[in-house]
């Protein structure tokens, strides 16, 4: 039988395809123009663009284990399982947009993106640097934006009161 419920799901498949657009332009840029270590000044003393690698997971996480080979490979079979489960989830909800889509749709594009880094290079190319008052905070990339914007937005939609029938 046809649905007659319109599909949404290639939208979904298309705002995760734009964040690993943007996240792979992104850092091949960061990488053809600011050498290893450098950084270029966007808002002094809050914000640069910067270049740097991580082996490890968020915030530099397991990065300086004495088994990088084994991280890089558990990190990378972890993001394998999170974005097939991600990409289950928005098949069986797709067909319809909600705050639970859209946050799977960022949290699948995130996951991708790293993960291309991860099995091809080794690491990742972490460029963004924000300063608040003077704490440095973990450089991160469009991916780890996009993953932490899809939890941001998954704890939102449970916190939201939820429209229930009153009996």
């Amino acid at each position: 039988m046809i649905s007659l419920v319109p599909r949404r799901l290639p939208w979904l498949l298309l705002i995760s395809t734009l964040v690993v657009s943007a996240d792979r332009l992104t850092k091949t840029w960061v990488s053809a123009h600011i050498p290893m270590g450098g950084a270029i000044p966007i808002i002094p003393g809050v914000l640069r663009i910067s270049h740097w690698t991580n082996e490890g997971a968020a915030f530099s996480l397991f990065a300086d284990s004495a088994s990088p080979h084994m991280v890089r490979w558990a990190l990378a079979s972890f993001g394998c399982c999170l974005a097939l489960a991600v990409l289950i989830a928005l098949v069986r909800f797709g067909n319809r947009f909600t705050l639970i889509t859209v946050a799977l749709a960022f949290v699948l594009g995130g996951a991708l993106g790293n993960l291309h880094d991860r099995i091809l290079y080794g690491s990742v190319v972490d460029f963004i640097e924000v300063r608040i008052l003077s704490y440095p905070w973990p450089d991160f990339n469009i991916a780890d934006s996009a993953v932490v914007t899809g939890a941001c937005l998954l704890m939102l939609d449970a916190l939201l009161p939820k429209n229930t029938p009153v009996d």
